[in-house]
């Protein structure tokens, strides 16, 4: 229970910190974002019509379609993320009708809303959930259509940003493209974190000496992995490791001055959890 309130707790902050973003620095701005959000902006500019009533009306089939695929818990929280995110956009709305700074430049509201927007997005997607029903469609369109989710995503918000030329004008859907991309990077940053680990892969003949180097110098906890070499034949132990991106440099000292033909290889751990192995006090 603790776990479902603090990831409801989580997205409803999220969802309102995208709300603030759109209609603080991109509704004023004529700065749209992809997506059914994207899409929304353009109908409420061509129509008048709120821009919630539109958000939960075209996410709204796409909740549905994802029952089956990813879940009903999934579902319920996209569509409480949905909610949430369409009515802080009608409160925002009415707050900031002129954005949070009158008279921002283009440049700076696409700089500075795609962070904001990220971090709100990052922050949903981290507890579980969505605000955006492009990508439930994305997943059954890979069963027709020979392409991945992130390319047929792409292909979606390149007619929105195309679109979105022809509604407002080329410059604005040219600084929408640079607030998307902010925004993405910001979003993966709040997904994965800061403080990136790696997960570590030595494959030595020494595996015994640099494992415990690695535990005495670098107070880490190593675990050894049965392998065999597959031109060889011969069996090998594989040192494995997860370490912080600072760590990277000294490991590999460690690993090249007892074996120089030492083969490391570093692959990016987004999340860690777990107990660590504490070193014995003898």
């Amino acid at each position: 229970m603790k776990s479902y309130i603090k990831d409801y707790i989580f997205l409803t902050i999220g969802a309102l910190i995208y709300a603030f973003a759109i209609e603080g620095f991109f509704v004023p701005n004529g700065i749209i974002d992809g997506g059914v959000t994207g899409i929304s902006m353009i109908l409420n500019t061509l129509t008048g019509h709120a821009l919630g009533g539109f958000i939960i009306c075209i996410n709204l089939p796409f909740i549905i379609l994802a029952i089956k695929k990813l879940g009903v818990r999934f579902v319920l929280s996209t569509f409480y993320a949905i909610i949430i995110f369409a009515l802080g956009v009608t409160l925002f709305s009415a707050k900031f009708h002129d954005g949070i700074i009158p008279n921002l430049e283009l440049f700076l509201a696409s700089i500075f809303g795609g962070l904001i927007l990220g971090a709100g997005v990052g922050l949903v997607i981290r507890n579980g959930s969505s605000l955006d029903g492009t990508e439930v469609l994305a997943i059954y369109a890979t069963k027709k259509i020979p392409f991945s989710v992130g390319e047929i995503i792409m292909f979606i918000n390149l007619f929105i940003f195309t679109t979105a030329g022809f509604v407002y004008d080329w410059q604005h859907a040219m600084y929408s493209i640079v607030a998307y991309f902010i925004a993405y990077k910001t979003m993966d940053v709040v997904i994965e974190g800061l403080n990136e680990s790696k997960s570590v892969f030595v494959i030595t003949d020494y595996s015994d000496e640099i494992g415990k180097d690695i535990m005495k110098k670098m107070d880490v906890s190593v675990t050894y992995i049965d392998a065999q070499g597959g031109y060889s034949g011969v069996k090998k132990r594989i040192v494995y490791c997860v370490i912080s991106r600072l760590q990277v440099q000294k490991l590999k000292e460690i690993a090249k001055e007892i074996d120089p033909r030492a083969f490391i290889a570093i692959e990016n751990v987004y999340e860690v959890d777990g107990v660590r192995v504490k070193k014995r006090k003898i």
